[in-house]
């Protein structure tokens, strides 16, 4: 793993939002990362389909239960899958991986916030623009995504796209992933001046993106998937904003705004800067 960042690279990505680095995974890592996320999206696929899942994951991915929507096409999603196979939390919870998030976002402790497979279908919808961080439950400049290619990411199957420097002048207004590819625009029209950057990559390459970076990826035009498997990360120390998103109804109505999301087990310390 390329877990190492050069100042050109810690500067590209402040500078930007967004940092690929490619060739991320030598050859076995890579193998290792395809074989366990397919089986835990399989696993998964296969409790929802029985009906066994959890509440936050029916809520969140309801629009997703229809196969023929708009939003079932754009990408299969699974979300938590370290809660549900101990591969994947041996993946995630990897602490170099944190180390790189916390290095990145410029602070000294790193959450994990939810992890989430997304396999773009053959002829998948394209992604609309959109930010991540005002879905989550606390609000920070210093969130990061990481998003992994388990298949070579192209033009053709649905790379992501970025707004280099969009990270600077976003607030918390967001579009959701519809079928209007340009709906964050109406939010945000200044960013329509600014040339979007495309990030093909090979299998085995990460592109870690701010939580306020604009992004989106077109749609997929050939007849085979284009699997990614990615995280979103919290700083530690973030607190409540008022918003569910993945928190189970019980935590969720214990909370108050300004409390610290520190639950160990639904938002796991990756990575801690060691004490001087």
């Amino acid at each position: 793993m390329k877990n190492q960042l050069s100042e050109a690279q810690l500067a590209s990505y402040r500078e930007n939002g967004f940092l690929v680095i490619e060739n991320f995974l030598d050859s076995g890592e890579l193998a290792h990362w395809q074989k366990t996320t397919q089986e835990a999206v399989d696993q998964r696929l296969a409790l929802t389909a029985a009906g066994v899942s959890s509440t936050e994951t029916n809520r969140i991915l309801s629009n997703q239960h229809n196969p023929d929507s708009y939003y079932a096409q754009v990408f299969t999603q699974c979300i938590k899958l370290l809660e549900t196979h101990d591969g994947m939390k041996e993946l995630m919870l990897d602490p170099r991986l944190g180390e790189l998030a916390a290095t990145l976002a410029g602070v000294d402790g790193i959450r994990i916030w939810h992890d989430q497979a997304l396999f773009k279908p053959p002829f998948g919808n394209p992604t609309g623009w959109h930010l991540d961080n005002p879905y989550w439950s606390f609000s920070t400049r210093d969130t990061l995504s990481l998003w992994v290619a388990l298949d070579d990411a192209t033009l053709g199957n649905g790379c992501m796209w970025y707004i280099p420097g969009s990270h600077k002048t976003a607030t918390w207004e967001n579009a959701g992933i519809g079928q209007n590819m340009s709906d964050l625009f109406k939010l945000y029209p200044q960013w329509r001046e600014i040339e979007p950057v495309a990030c093909p990559c090979p299998a085995g390459s990460a592109v870690f993106h701010n939580g306020l970076t604009a992004h989106g990826a077109g749609a997929n035009m050939t007849n085979k998937p284009r699997r990614a498997m990615t995280c979103g990360y919290m700083p530690d120390g973030a607190t409540f904003n008022g918003q569910q998103n993945i928190l189970p109804d019980d935590y969720f109505q214990s909370l108050k705004i300004g409390d610290v999301l520190n639950n160990d087990t639904l938002n796991p310390l990756v990575w801690k800067k060691a004490a001087p």
